[in-house]
């Protein structure tokens, strides 16, 4: 498995008392494996989505990606095994403001030691960046700067794509362009894709789907 919760919880304090947002989760995610996660707002999506990428640690139960017990290690440890292992798409595109847009893309895949010119170039054609290369985010529509921010976490090839709403501010016809390239790639490489969207048509193109209801899966 790629992705293994079992039995995870996490509660957060706030003003009105307790909070479960996850209770007794499980989840298994094989490579080559794509999974719709759903569910109304304040259902504990995100807070699944973080647990899984290592940006936080359950109150109890273990994490397990592709061998790394997120859920043992301290900050240092799960951001090394992030960036080894893991790539992130959220709804905020955290571009780089000093870096163009090629630089912005082949980032994620330097820092992990698996820069690939030509990946980098394939991704971008099919991303429709080719001309926008030596622009700056700022030079950027918000769709395009999606796309950028999709292209630099495909560009790693990592084991585990965790996407929050990907394409969110792309129109339709371009959304799709870019799930089937996100598809595209768990064929080619294995990847296992997590994903959260409130969209039924997109959750539907995916492996599986399962709904988030008050912090478990509904039956």
């Amino acid at each position: 498995m790629v992705l293994s919760l079992q039995n995870v919880s996490k509660h957060f304090d706030t003003a009105e008392g307790r909070l479960d947002v996850l209770i007794d989760v499980d989840l298994d995610l094989a490579a080559g494996e794509s999974l719709a996660l759903t569910g109304e707002s304040g259902s504990g999506k995100s807070t699944l989505l973080h647990l899984a990428a290592g940006l936080d640690k359950p109150d109890s139960g273990r994490v397990d990606v592709a061998g790394h017990i997120l859920s043992d290690l301290d900050d240092k440890a799960r951001a090394a095994a992030r960036r080894s292992v893991v790539g992130i798409v959220f709804q905020q595109f955290n571009l780089i403001p000093s870096l163009d847009v090629a630089a912005n893309l082949a980032f994620h895949a330097r820092l992990a030691g698996r820069a690939d010119t030509s990946w980098e170039n394939r991704l971008a054609e099919k991303l429709g960046l080719v001309g926008l290369m030596k622009r700056y985010p700022e030079q950027l529509s918000g769709g395009q700067q999606q796309r950028v921010a999709i292209g630099r976490t495909l560009a790693m090839r990592p084991l585990l794509i965790l996407a929050d709403e990907p394409t969110g501010n792309l129109d339709e016809a371009n959304g799709d362009a870019v799930m089937s390239l996100m598809l595209e790639l768990i064929a080619e490489t294995g990847s296992a894709m997590l994903m959260v969207t409130h969209s039924t048509r997109l959750a539907a193109r995916l492996d599986r789907q399962l709904t988030l209801t008050s912090g478990r899966f509904a039956s």
